[in-house]
């Protein structure tokens, strides 16, 4: 039977934070580096309060998918802290980057502790005797398959071994899940064991192993653990029973077990599950999903097709503004050469007005003269007539004076 939808977001909250709990947890991170960590002997003796979380400092400078990433300072009774980074990899594909993720933490740790070092006393850091706190990177592997990463930093530079005394290196802490047995966890008798029994059921398969286990061990483990502790452990089983599909009732009633502290009735009163017929439903909900996934594949070709085409047109429309753009310098050009040409024809007539004027002038002074000129002349034809009527006479008188001799 399928959960709801509201069982499904459940599902996924608690799916993602199931794993960071523990690290969370400060009882539980106690346990964890008590019992987990087996070559820095002082952390056999770290206690809850010793566990301060700063994970608010540092994650929020990287990705998303890394917010269930954890710092954590350890104050330890030697005055010497000491900072935890925890990354946990729940997926089924290794992350091979890991090693700059956990450079990257470290040298933000470093920094920061720095500057409040500085605050306190400026200048400290300059001085000979000044030191930057150890960090210890933990790596909690539960995926199924088998963790391939080098632990070394030095391992993702290129020719890292020519280089060895140049580069920084260290190695990272790996807790891979599936490496502990059920056995192995149960014998160590604390939460923090019992947590990562429960972290370990992935499949519904998962439960005919658990079954199996000692029912009194299983319960003494819960004998004196506070509420709260009990509550994260109900909800990890929660998140799994939800993510297998178990329907949200039938995982109320096993998740009830827990909170009633008997982990050896915990599947006790589980209806049977036909895991062959989950399988299949799995496998049903896989080919829809990769079904799913094709289509979504062809539709962001198409996609990708289209938004080609889109800037191809957008290029177009660009050369074609530029060739606009071109077009509209030329016309301006063209426009102001027209308006110098107007200009030089509007100069050159008003100058031709200015000739046309003066030429005017010079007719009415010609005009002018030659009335003057046809009155001289007039004169002179009366004094002519004169002479000529002089001459006549002279003539005439002569000729009388000749006719008298």
């Amino acid at each position: 039977m399928r959960t709801n939808d509201s069982s499904s977001i459940l599902n996924t909250r608690l799916h993602d934070s199931s794993s960071k709990l523990i690290f969370d947890e400060p009882v539980l991170c106690a346990q964890f580096l008590r019992d987990y960590i087996e070559d820095i002997p002082y952390l056999k003796n770290v206690q809850p309060e010793d566990i301060e979380d700063v994970s608010e400092q540092y994650v929020h400078f990287f990705a998303e998918e890394r917010n269930s990433d954890r710092v954590k300072r350890i104050n330890m009774k030697n005055d010497t802290p000491f900072f935890l980074i925890s990354l946990i990899e729940h997926k089924t594909k290794v992350e091979y980057n890991v090693t700059m993720q956990i450079f990257r933490y470290m040298v933000y740790i470093w920094e920061s502790y720095e500057r409040e070092e500085e605050k306190r006393n400026k200048g400290i850091s300059r001085q000979q005797g000044f030191k930057y706190p150890p960090i210890l990177p933990v790596v909690y592997y539960e995926g199924r398959a088998e963790w391939t990463v080098p632990l070394d930093f030095k391992s993702r530079i290129m020719q890292g071994d020519a280089f060895t005394k140049y580069i920084p290196d260290f190695c990272y802490y790996l807790v891979p899940l599936r490496k502990y047995s059920d056995r192995e966890l149960l014998d160590r008798k604390d939460e923090i064991s019992l947590v990562m029994l429960i972290n370990k059921l992935q499949e519904i398969n998962d439960i005919s192993s658990f079954r199996a286990l000692p029912k009194e061990q299983l319960e003494a483990i819960l004998t004196d653990t506070p509420d709260h502790i009990v509550d994260i452990i109900a909800d990890m089983l929660l998140a799994f029973l939800l993510k297998s599909n178990v329907s949200a009732n039938e995982a109320e009633k096993v998740v009830g077990k827990v909170k009633e502290k008997k982990m050896g009735e915990l599947f006790a009163d589980m209806e049977p599950i036909d895991i062959q017929a989950e399988q299949a439903k799995i496998r049903a909900q896989r080919k829809e999903l990769g079904e799913q996934g094709q289509k979504m594949e062809e539709q962001r070709k198409e996609m990708e097709e289209q938004w080609e085409e889109i800037k191809e047109q957008r290029k177009k429309m660009e050369e074609q503004w530029e060739e606009m753009e071109e077009q509209r310098k030329e016309i301006i050009e063209q426009r102001k050469e027209i308006i110098e040409q107007r200009k030089e024809i509007i100069e050159q007539q008003e100058e031709m007005e200015e000739q046309q004027k003066g030429m005017k002038e010079q007719w009415e002074e010609m005009k002018k003269q030659q009335a003057e000129l046809k009155i001289q002349w007039q004169a002179m034809q009366e004094e002519g007539n004169k002479l000529q009527k002089m001459k006549q006479e002279i003539m005439e008188l002569m000729e009388r004076q000749k006719n008298r001799t």
